[in-house]
């Protein structure tokens, strides 16, 4: 089923994809097709499946989990970790 992915923070600024329509069942389906279409956009992209999976990730303005399954037409969006100093 295809869903909204949004990203957000170094995330979005490292990817330069803010948001885009995957195929997928469950929240863990995203992380292989996203990183597949970052990695098309730039093929120097220094983003693994770790990255992802360390994501806050709210399905409908919900947290979530890897195994939440997902309806046509749901919203994720993936917050990475904030650092600061």
């Amino acid at each position: 089923m295809k869903v909204k992915v949004k990203l957000f923070g170094l995330l979005r600024v490292d990817s330069g994809l803010r948001e885009l329509e995957l195929e997928a069942d469950t929240v863990r389906d995203i992380y292989p097709k996203l990183l597949e279409e970052m990695h098309r956009r730039d093929p120097g992209c220094t983003f693994v499946e770790k990255d992802l999976r360390g994501c806050v990730v709210a399905v409908n303005d919900r947290r979530a989990k890897p195994g939440t399954k997902l309806s046509p037409g749901d919203v994720v969006c993936l917050l990475p970790p904030v650092a600061g100093g």
